[in-house]
């Protein structure tokens, strides 16, 4: 696979689980949209990062530090979403998080987040076009 493919995979499995996301957002699986939402910033960067700085992308779901190696220069408030962001893949891939988050995870707390999320992925998508 091209370089050009290989970021073209990462960009066309973001989409799909963008559409998941929004998905399971609509049906009330708050939680699991926000899981969804991880991943959907995880293989933007992954793509900005094989577009930018090559095809070995590192083993790591941390989103700030995968915007770091791919040399992306962060506001504070985008630092600080991708922090945040990289927590729902924590608290719901391990037990004794997931009932905690689960019971933050209210329609108004998914939506807010959501936003951040959606901000995130037009911000992305736009340093990878260019």
């Amino acid at each position: 696979m091209s370089k050009k493919e290989l970021t073209q995979f990462w960009l066309d499995s973001s989409d799909d689980n963008y559409r998941s996301m929004q998905a399971m957002f609509n049906a009330g699986e708050y939680m699991w949209a926000l899981f969804v939402g991880h991943l959907v910033i995880e293989k933007l960067l992954k793509a900005y990062y094989v577009k930018t700085v090559g095809r070995e992308i590192p083993r790591t779901h941390d989103l700030y530090k995968l915007a770091v190696k791919a040399g992306l220069d962060l506001s504070e408030a985008r630092k600080d979403s991708l922090q945040y962001i990289t927590l729902f893949n924590i608290e719901t891939r391990y037990e004794d998080y997931k009932r905690d988050f689960y019971k933050k995870c209210t329609r108004e707390f998914a939506e807010k987040n959501i936003e951040k999320i959606k901000e995130l992925v037009t911000w992305l998508k736009e340093k990878i076009k260019n």
